[in-house]
C-alpha cells in the first residue's frame, strides 16, 4: 500500500423515481425504432428519385451498417466524458436528426455519405441506451430489456404506419423526413430528463477511441447472431417464400412483413415477465425450440396455412434474444459499453449478411433449403442459450431489488 490508490466509484445514484426512468428509456427506445421505420418506409421514393437500380441501392443501403459498426466503440467514450443521461440525449438528438440526409441526396456517392452518418449515429445511439437500460434493469432488479426493445419495434412500426401513409399520398419524403426528424427530436429532449445521470468516478481511465471488443461478449454476440440471422431473414425473404414457394397472393405476401414485425413486438412486450419467471437460459432454450419448430413448418410447408404459423413462430422463439444477449454483455468486467458495442457489431452482421447469404443459397438450391439453415441456427439457440446466464442477474433470483435501490452494483460505471 503507498497510499496513492484511486478513489472507489460512488455507489449508483438511487433512482428515486423508478417508474419515471423506466419509462424514460422506453420512449427512448421508441423514439430510436420510430427513426427506423421513418426511414425504411421512403427507401423506394429514394430508389425512384436517384433511378437506382437493385445493385446500387443494395450497395447504399450496405452503408448504414458499416457506419454502425465503424462509430459502435465510440459510444463509450461519450458517456465517460460526458455522463450516460447526456450522451443519450445527445446522441438520440444526432439519430433523430440524420434521418433527413438520405432524402437530400442528389446522387449515388451521397447517398453512400449520408447513409454512412445515419448509420453512425444509430450505432451510437443504440449503445448507449442498450448501456442505460441495463444499468436502470440492475437498479430497478427486475427484468425490463425484452420490453424496452418491444418499445422499440412499437415504435417501428408506428412510424411505419405514417411512412406508408405519406407515400400513398405522395408526399415528398424530403419534407415528411425533415418533418418527422424534427418532431422526433422535440420529443426525445424532455423524455431524456428522466434518465439516471451515470458519471464516472474521478480518476477513472477515459476508455480508447477504438478497441477490440472483450471474448466474453463475442460469445454471447454469436448467441444473438443466430437470433438476428433469423430474424433478418424472416422479414426480407418472407413475402418471397409465401409467394414463390406456397403460392399465395400477391396481397398475403405483402402483408407478411407487417404480421411478422406484430408478432416480434407483441413477444418482447410480453417477454419481461416470461424472463422474470423462466430465468434468461430456460427462457432462451424454449425460445430457440419454439424458433425450430417454426423454422421446421415454414420448411416443410407447401400451403400459407403451414408457413404463416412457421413464420411467426419464428418470430416468437427469437423475439427476447437479442434484449438478453445485451443484457449479459452489460455485465461484463469493467467496462459493459465495450461488450454491448461488441455485441452489437455481431448481431448487426448478422443482419446485414442474412438476406444476402439467403437469397445466394436459394439461387444455388432454393428457397426452402435457405430456411434449413434459418431453423439449423434456431435450434442452434439450444445449445448456446448458457452463454447468457449473465443476464439472469436480474430474471426472479436477483440480489438487488426495487426495494433496495441505493446498493451498489459491485461494477466500474466509468463507461456505462
Amino acid at each position: 500500500m503507498n497510499g496513492t490508490t484511486a478513489p472507489p466509484p460512488p455507489p449508483p445514484e438511487p433512482l428515486s423515481a423508478p417508474r419515471r426512468a423506466r419509462a424514460s428509456i422506453a420512449l427512448v427506445f421508441c423514439v430510436h425504432g420510430a427513426v427506423s421505420g421513418s426511414f425504411v418506409t421512403r427507401i423506394p421514393w429514394l430508389q425512384d428519385r436517384l433511378d437506382l437500380s437493385t445493385g446500387q441501392l443494395g450497395l447504399a443501403l450496405v452503408m448504414p451498417a458499416i457506419g454502425s459498426s465503424l462509430a459502435m466503440p465510440l459510444a463509450g467514450r461519450f458517456v465517460h466524458r460526458y455522463g450516460g443521461r447526456a450522451a443519450v440525449r445527445g446522441l438520440i438528438s444526432l439519430w433523430c436528426l440524420a434521418l433527413a440526409l438520405p432524402a437530400l441526396a442528389p446522387s449515388l456517392p451521397v447517398l453512400c455519405a449520408a447513409l454512412l452518418v445515419y448509420g453512425a449515429a444509430a450505432g451510437m445511439a443504440d449503445v448507449a441506451m442498450n448501456a442505460q437500460g441495463v444499468e436502470i434493469e440492475e437498479r430497478l432488479g427486475r427484468s425490463i430489456m425484452s420490453g424496452l426493445h418491444g418499445m422499440w419495434s412499437a415504435g417501428g412500426l408506428l412510424a411505419s404506419a405514417f411512412g406508408i401513409l405519406a407515400a400513398h399520398l405522395d408526399l415528398d419524403a424530403r419534407l415528411q423526413l425533415a418533418v418527422t426528424a424534427l418532431v422526433l427530436l422535440a420529443l426525445a429532449q424532455p423524455v431524456c430528463r428522466g434518465l439516471p445521470d451515470i458519471r464516472a468516478h474521478e480518476g477513472a481511465e477515459e476508455p480508447p477511441r477504438f478497441a477490440l471488443p472483450p471474448r466474453s461478449s463475442l460469445v454471447i454476440g454469436l448467441v444473438g447472431f443466430c437470433a438476428v440471422f433469423a430474424e433478418g431473414a424472416s422479414m426480407d425473404w418472407s413475402g418471397v417464400y409465401l409467394r414463390d414457394v406456397t403460392g399465395a397472393s400477391a396481397t398475403v405476401a405483402a402483408a407478411s412483413y407487417t404480421a411478422f414485425s406484430l408478432t416480434m413486438a407483441v413477444s418482447r412486450l410480453a417477454g419481461d415477465a416470461a424472463i422474470r419467471r423462466l430465468g434468461a437460459v430456460r427462457t432462451t432454450r424454449i425460445g430457440g425450440a419454439v424458433a425450430t419448430v417454426g423454422g421446421l413448418l415454414v420448411v416443410a410447408a407447401d400451403s400459407p396455412a403451414l408457413a404463416i404459423p412457421g413464420f411467426a413462430l419464428i418470430g416468437i422463439g427469437i423475439a427476447v434474444i437479442v434484449p438478453l444477449a445485451f443484457a449479459a454483455a452489460g455485465r461484463i468486467g469493467s467496462n459493459p459499453s465495450q461488450a454491448i458495442a461488441g455485441v452489437a457489431t455481431v448481431t448487426y452482421t448478422s443482419g446485414l449478411i442474412a438476406p444476402a447469404v439467403i437469397g445466394a443459397l436459394a439461387q444455388a438450391t432454393s428457397l426452402t433449403v435457405s430456411f434449413g439453415l434459418v431453423t439449423a441456427l434456431a435450434c442452434a439457440l439450444l445449445l448456446s442459450a448458457g452463454a447468457l446466464r449473465l443476464a439472469e442477474r436480474n430474471s426472479g433470483s436477483e440480489n438487488v431489488t426495487a426495494s433496495s435501490p441505493e446498493k451498489p452494483s459491485g461494477k466500474d460505471l466509468s463507461t456505462i
